[in-house]
């Protein structure tokens, strides 16, 4: 990769000048049997209209906060890479999080992004709120909650193309994760060390079961691999499997390290 990229964001402009059609992030649900693979290119265009969807229709600005209640998804990944497209700080309390402590989290934000088992939690932001139903190819929902936007119903709209109103600075905050903040060009640094420790590189294909409530969590569901030309393969509830299903899946899908 580019090694004047300082921002998750340049990571992904990277990504995509070299090699656009590749996958970036497969993504598995085994609760719902969903399976999606996202190219560069495709995770790319969600990330744009995501950002422009930020910007423009939630007028989101630099050092902004958005509470991020969402679990390892690949919609997750779509929103902290929009985040640090717009110099907007994602904050991940984590699914796992006390009740209390997610509250705390959207009270405190600008802005909220919420799953569907966080919605109570996420009313306690004042700002704008945004849902995601998290079903399967990111379909709405089937009655969209009081006082959210839609996100399935408003992203498809947006521009295919993201350009931010100032320059992002790499040295702003950019993420809140495990209790710690990091600036973009912080999480770019640990991301690159992170795939040298795990022997990541162009090519690699990472199998993640962590959740995204932790700097590891992320790093290996996302960064890491995006920071030296690898893929991920995101796996969410992969409780219900068993060893057996976990080998067989490592080995359709070609992966050459795993996390968590």
């Amino acid at each position: 990769m580019n090694t004047t990229d300082r921002t998750p964001a340049d990571l992904l402009r990277s990504a995509l000048a070299a090699d656009a059609a590749r996958p970036l992030v497969t993504f598995y649900d085994d609760a719902t049997g969903e399976r999606v693979e996202l190219s560069v290119a495709t995770l790319a265009n969600w990330v744009a209209k995501t950002a422009n969807l930020l910007q423009d229709e939630l007028s989101a600005e630099p050092g902004d906060r958005l509470a991020l209640l969402l679990p390892a998804h690949w919609q997750t990944a779509v929103w902290l890479l929009a985040c640090s497209s717009t110099g907007v700080v994602a904050e991940l309390p984590g699914s796992s999080a006390d009740p209390a402590a997610v509250s705390a989290t959207a009270s405190a934000a600008d802005l909220v992004v919420s799953g569907p088992d966080t919605l109570e939690a996420a009313r306690a932001c004042s700002g704008e709120r945004v849902a995601l139903s998290l079903r399967p190819l990111g379909a709405r929902f089937p009655q969209p909650p009081d006082g959210f936007t839609d996100y399935a119903v408003e992203v498809p709209g947006q521009g295919d193309h993201f350009t931010p109103y100032s320059p992002v600075d790499p040295d702003a905050p950019a993420l809140v994760v495990g209790g710690e903040e990091l600036t973009g060009a912080q999480i770019v640094e640990r991301a690159r060390a992170d795939a040298g420790a795990r022997g990541l590189g162009p090519g690699s294909r990472l199998l993640s079961v962590l959740p995204y409530d932790t700097w590891e969590g992320v790093s290996a569901g996302l960064f890491a691999p995006l920071a030296t030309g690898g893929s991920v393969v995101l796996c969410r509830h992969s409780d219900r499997l068993d060893a057996s299903a976990l080998t067989e899946r490592k080995k359709s899908e070609r992966v050459t390290h795993t996390a968590g």
